[in-house]
């Protein structure tokens, strides 16, 4: 019976199917990847209409293009597939050598160096040239793919090592990038509050770049509001640029109807939107994950729909305009102020620039981003704090202990939206004109993207991502038709890299024991048991 039993399972291996081959399997997917890429390509990007003055239309054939498409796409998608069977040395070496050198020598023709000429000489009639394209931003897009199929090897090497470790070994790992996080933020955060309070006093602080400083601060400022509902509390908000809406609303009507100013619709503008925050949790208190996140959505497209529509209260489309720009604490940054009123220039003995309104506005900002981040960290440390961690990690855990999980909703968007509403405030008087163009869904996408790419929950890490995710847009303005293709590079080799993001740790706000734990006494002979 015994062997009857062993011959069926052998025969049972024997007619098994058969592991696939890697190469094989690898060059199925080329072939299928260039077959895709030649209908995609052939008529897209192989022929290029122009017209000429004084003539009809007519086209180019970019033949080239197409067949260098077809040849390095495919064989990335192979050595990705390698890697999928753990074959990750030839996509490390050559995705390496190909990102070096199509990044390198794109770079080179993007900055306009004599030497790019040089790559381009045609070598022979079946290479063209030494490059593959004569676009230096298209040797540049292929390198960042080539460091795509480089950093997917790479992961899946050290996925396989750290694998067959133990938990113990992975959890001491895992615990000794949180110690390194930690220290980063501990030491990076001083260093970003003291350049920021200084960028604007030194020779390379002039408009332009303090300009696009109070756009990155604004963006801190609303991520670390997010922060709160996101990082601290697990609730996954879609709709949180409808907060920022009302806030800058509240003040646009404020200021247009009544002559408030800045200073006296600031906290109506957090109130209102905290007031709005409300209205979304209550809706939301049974849902959780995903639900949530499309009933957040849908929040602020209704808030942006109302924008449109009732014109008659927001101005419709046409946006609310003639908003009063902020003061000094009641004196203006005007070079002929109303009569009986002192302008800022000849308060202080200084000469009239438009800058001083642009510099004021940046401290502005600094000084309502560092209060977000003050509160935020103090509550933290505070039971509603405790409480919104709680919640975070497990809804039906956080209910067993006793903790409250609709107050706790329902303060975490209350809270969180009312940062938003003082960072909308900030954005109506700093803009002077609001409309619904400014609170599209994009901004909500933009912001969680601040906070998942700088580690939800980690300050430090929101702020380096808005500096990034906003900053890097404005440094590459000048390179327009590439700015937004290496926006999403860069996001696409974070997740690839950090995946929980760039300064990620999470540290619970009160332990038990800290330190190493006591050792337990050693049991008594003959005890009862």
């Amino acid at each position: 019976m015994t062997d009857i039993t062993h011959g069926r399972n052998a025969r049972t291996a024997d007619t098994g199917p058969a592991a696939p081959n890697a190469y094989v399997e690898a060059g199925k997917e080329a072939v299928y990847t260039a077959v895709l890429v030649f209908l995609l390509g052939f008529l897209m990007v192989g022929y290029q209409t122009q017209v000429l003055q004084g003539e009809q239309m007519s086209y180019v054939t970019r033949y080239s293009d197409v067949i260098w498409a077809m040849l390095l796409i495919p064989a990335g998608r192979f050595l990705l597939t390698l890697t999928r069977f753990d074959r990750t040395l030839p996509a490390v070496v050559l995705g390496g050598l190909g990102f070096v050198y199509l990044f390198g020598a794109g770079v080179i023709g993007v900055l306009e160096l004599p030497i790019y000429g040089s790559l381009l000489v045609p070598v022979d009639t079946l290479q063209p040239h030494i490059l593959p394209f004569e676009q230096p931003m298209v040797n540049v897009i292929f390198g960042l793919g080539a460091l795509f199929v480089f950093a997917s090897a790479a992961r899946t090497r050290r996925r396989k090592t750290t694998g067959g470790q133990s938990i113990d070994i992975r959890e001491a790992a895992e615990a000794r990038q949180a110690k390194v996080a930690r220290n980063l933020s501990s030491v990076l955060g001083p260093i970003l509050i003291i350049a920021a309070l200084v960028i604007p006093l030194t020779p390379w602080g002039d408009r332009k770049l303090v300009d696009s400083l109070v756009l990155v601060m604004t963006y801190v400022m609303l991520g670390w509001g997010l922060n709160i509902v996101v990082g601290l509390a697990g609730l996954l908000d879609l709709g949180y640029v409808a907060f920022y809406a009302v806030g800058a609303y509240t003040y646009a009507k404020l200021s247009t109807t009544l002559g408030f100013n800045f200073w006296e619709s600031l906290p109506l503008a957090g109130a209102m939107a905290a007031t709005f925050g409300l209205a979304l949790g209550f809706p939301v208190l049974r849902l959780r994950g995903d639900y949530l996140a499309i009933v957040t959505l849908g929040f602020g497209e209704i808030i942006r729909i109302i924008l449109i529509n009732w014109q008659a209260f927001t101005g419709g489309p046409n946006g609310i305009g003639n908003i009063a720009k902020i003061d000094f604490f009641g004196i203006p940054f005007e070079r002929n102020p109303a009569e009986g009123t002192t302008a800022f220039h000849t308060l202080f003995g200084l000469e009239f620039s438009t800058a001083h309104r642009v510099v004021f506005l940046y401290y502005v900002i600094i000084g309502l981003a560092l209060i977000t981040n003050f509160v935020t960290i103090r509550l933290r440390k505070m039971p509603i704090g405790r409480a919104w961690e709680a919640l975070r990690e497990d809804e039906t855990a956080c209910r067993a202990l006793g903790i409250n999980p609709t107050n706790t909703k329902l303060t975490a968007f209350a809270i969180g939206a009312m940062f938003a509403g003082f960072a909308g405030s900030f954005f109506a008087t700093r803009q002077g004109f609001v409309s619904p163009e400014s609170f599209t869904f994009i901004e909500s996408a933009v912001i969680l993207a601040i906070v998942v790419l700088g580690g939800m929950g980690s300050q430090v890490g929101v702020a380096l991502a808005a500096i990034l995710l906003i900053g890097l847009p404005e440094v590459l303005r000048e390179l327009s038709l590439y700015r937004m293709l290496v926006f999403g590079g860069v996001m696409v080799l974070i997740m690839l890299l950090r995946p929980k993001g760039l300064l990620s740790y999470r540290v619970p706000t009160i332990q038990l024991h800290k330190g190493k734990p006591k050792t337990m006494a050693p049991p008594i002979v003959g005890a009862v048991k």
